[in-house]
């Protein structure tokens, strides 16, 4: 591998090196934003039994190298575990959506809501297959949307990915999201469900 200067300036200022292995650390939303700052990314596809671990030691002399996983299973090569890292980091660059807010209400983004997941997503039309939107949506009562989305976020967590609650700082909940969750069976405060 060889890598002389950042493209485009004429200044050796070395990539950060990103090499998707099954053995690296979990790539999470917080890499993808810590990426997307990033001025040069190079990322590395091995293939089968992946890449020498002299590569990337004698890579780190030169510049910082990041061994990241996509989770607990195994693909065949890299490519499509970059192509899923160029993908959430490319979607929180300036310009790429067409709503750069948007990212703030996504599942794992850095925030107040950041473990919990998004709740349920609507799109138009208002009924589709005799399924309609939910009222509160149609409403244009800003606070009572935003908590109905924050009560459906804790319901799906609580339901579909309970270890992600246990990260919530519990000074971040209100009464109303106490009883959300207690709805949804989930110990809250140290509370034994099975009392």
């Amino acid at each position: 591998m060889c890598i002389r200067d950042r493209p485009g300036t004429g200044e050796f200022r070395p990539p950060r090196l990103v090499i998707p292995t099954p053995s690296g650390r979990p790539f999470t939303q917080a890499d993808a934003v810590r990426y997307a700052a990033e001025p040069w990314l190079v990322f590395a596809c091995g293939r089968y039994e992946g890449i020498d671990s002299r590569v990337a030691e004698e890579a780190r002399t030169r510049m910082p190298v990041d061994e990241v996983s996509l989770g607990d299973f195994v693909l065949a090569g890299g490519e499509v575990a970059v192509l899923v890292m160029v993908e959430a980091i490319g979607r929180l660059l300036p310009g790429v959506l067409g709503n750069a807010d948007s990212v703030a209400d996504d599942s794992f983004a850095p925030g107040a809501m950041e473990s919990l997941l998004e709740g349920p997503v609507y799109t138009k039309p208002p009924v589709w297959r005799e399924r309609p939107v939910p009222d509160i949506l149609l409403s244009g009562h800003h606070g009572a949307i935003a908590r109905w989305r924050r009560d459906e976020a804790l319901r799906r967590t609580a339901r579909t990915r309970p270890e992600l609650l246990a990260r919530l700082d519990p000074g971040a909940l209100d009464r109303h999201d106490r009883a959300v969750l207690r709805e949804a069976g989930f110990p809250v405060d140290g509370e034994d469900m099975a009392d």
